[in-house]
């Protein structure tokens, strides 16, 4: 097989006949200047069209490329995952096969990286795209997510990316997860930045993308913010929720009992003693709720020996493992 790679190029394809011997051509021409070892791996993800016979027929003469085919359409995060968990390089670039990422824009992300980071995001900073349908929605989910993560970047969902395959190798992504890769990688504590890059528009191919996925993206963010926030510890959001609830219903229950003896309005006639009953047993689940996810979390970490913490380097120890974070 070679040199092991320094850099790993994953590309998900999807229907996209009409780019991929193209895209080879401009990938070969913008990283073989570079004197590294690298590979391509290419993940089809199900296509219906010819890609997958091209890219066989390319990587018949390209020790370079590498070539994964799923079953079914799986969609984009499972296909990245793929390459991701087949990637050998010590770093790892995600990269669109429809042309509008710029492969030449490669090297000016492994620059970057070497000054220390460990993600290196690119921002389309003039996207080539239908506004109403494309970039209105990226921007909204762009200014939800970095608000509710805390990580200030323009552009989550520029595929183009530079990656320490250290930052990646317990990241399990599901949904349209892979979006927020660099959210969760600051949360492990790694060095996140970005840069602008070239955006191109779609000149051959059909889009995948639409509104729908803006909604889905959403529901993925709840999901980052609560194993963000409260992974290890679901039951101080439950458990807030829940004394909140049941001091809602408490603090019902003594204006209901105010307007009893102050107000002669009858209990039994006043729908507040509904709400103050219904609150406070509402509020009850909640905090049952976090128990029972207290009880989970703590199965899930103990038994497969997920750490709560991650070191990045250790001194003056007799076996010190290799940082886990470079």
């Amino acid at each position: 097989m070679g040199a092991t790679p320094y850099l790993s190029i994953v590309i998900p394809v999807y229907n996209e006949e009409e780019n991929v011997r193209r895209l080879q051509e401009q990938v070969t021409a913008a990283v073989d200047p570079l004197g590294i070892e690298y590979e391509v791996i290419y993940v089809d993800d199900g296509s219906r069209d010819r890609s997958f016979e091209i890219l066989r027929e390319l990587a018949s003469g390209n020790p370079r490329m590498r070539l994964i085919r799923f079953r079914r359409n799986f969609g984009q995060t499972p296909a990245m995952a793929a390459g991701f968990d087949a990637a050998r390089g010590e770093v790892i670039v995600p990269l669109d096969a429809d042309l509008q990422n710029d492969p030449v824009d490669i090297p000016r992300l492994l620059a970057k990286l070497e000054e220390g980071y460990d993600v290196v995001s690119g921002w389309r900073q003039k996207r080539q795209d239908k506004g109403l349908t494309r970039r209105l929605p990226s921007m909204i989910a762009n200014a939800l997510i970095a608000r509710s993560t805390g990580v200030r970047i323009h552009d989550y969902g520029c595929t183009l990316k530079a990656y320490r395959a250290s930052v990646l190798k317990d990241v399990r992504l599901y949904g349209e997860m892979h979006r927020f890769i660099p959210a969760w990688a600051a949360l492990e504590g790694a060095r996140v930045t970005e840069m602008p890059v070239t955006h191109h528009p779609r000149t051959a191919g059909k889009s995948k993308y639409g509104l729908s996925r803006t909604f889905r993206v959403i529901l993925d963010l709840m999901v980052v913010r609560f194993l963000g926030g409260y992974g290890t510890k679901p039951i101080h959001l439950f458990g807030g929720m829940g004394f909140t609830l049941c001091g809602a219903g408490i603090l019902t229950g003594l204006i209901t009992l105010y307007q009893k003896f102050f107000e002669g309005i009858k209990a039994h006639r006043n729908p507040l003693l509904m709400l103050a009953v219904f609150l406070f047993l509402l509020g009850v689940q909640a905090i049952m709720l976090g128990l029972l996810a207290e009880l989970g979390i703590r199965t899930y970490h103990e038994s497969q020996g997920k750490p709560i913490y991650r070191i990045a380097e250790m001194v003056n120890f007799e076996k010190a493992p290799a940082p886990v974070d470079s």
